[in-house]
């Protein structure tokens, strides 16, 4: 067996004083924690996210429970936010449409990698208003009309062949002109927070969290070891 040298232990380094790090520090100082509730930031950062993120800066995880306890997630779009909430849209009838109805709880997780910044929420979930639901889906492009009346969203399909034949029915039923209505299954919900936290990018993984929690009608906040 060959003679192998162990290197000596390096000397401890110092991150915080290295040149990258600070200058990302310097940058990066304010904006988060000097915030007293989290609306303001988000709407900020939503804001810089539709700018530079190169697709569907309103993307985010969806998080809910199936009937066994087990967790599920996929991706949904953020359509419209407030001090009241979070909402997206969808089938009422899809598996995360049952999975809410039978667990009204959800968590959600925005992930901008242009910016190196994340945004994760929880709390409850609730159905949006009839006449919200309307509205947004006025709003939609009609092939998306037309694709929530011919989809039985989550089921089995058999073959494509089937789901264009339906689209073509569909497309069939109204004139060009006509206004498509909203299926009675498609909906919209609403993530009304009770924890929302912000994560940004240090070098060395030295990251920055700040974590909102609702406490009344109030937030308190506090700063999390990365």
């Amino acid at each position: 067996m060959s003679n192998s040298t162990i290197p000596p232990t390096p000397s401890p380094k110092d991150y915080t004083q290295d040149p990258q790090y600070r200058e990302q520090a310097a940058r990066n100082t304010v904006e988060i924690f000097d915030r007293d509730e989290p609306f303001s930031l988000f709407s900020q950062w939503m804001a810089e996210a539709r700018a530079h993120e190169p697709n569907d800066g309103n993307a985010m995880s969806l998080a809910t429970v199936d009937r066994d306890g087990n967790p599920d997630v996929r991706i949904v779009l953020l359509k419209k936010f407030s001090p009241t909430g979070f909402v997206f849209y969808s089938n009422r009838e899809s598996s995360k449409g049952n999975q809410l109805s039978e667990h009204p709880v959800a968590a959600l997780c925005l992930h901008w990698k242009s910016l190196r910044r994340q945004v994760r929420i929880k709390g409850r979930v609730e159905s949006v208003s009839e006449a919200d639901a309307d509205a947004y889906f006025a709003s939609r492009a009609r092939g998306s009309q037309i694709g929530a009346w011919a989809s039985d969203q989550s089921r089995p399909l058999a073959s494509r062949e089937l789901f264009e034949e339906r689209i073509r029915a569909t497309e069939a039923e109204y004139d060009q002109d006509a206004v498509i209505p909203r299926p009675p299954y498609w909906t919209g919900w609403r993530v009304v927070p009770e924890q929302i936290e912000f994560w940004r990018d240090r070098p060395f993984r030295l990251h920055d969290r700040l974590r909102f929690t609702r406490s009344g009608d109030d937030w308190t906040k506090e700063r999390l070891f990365p």
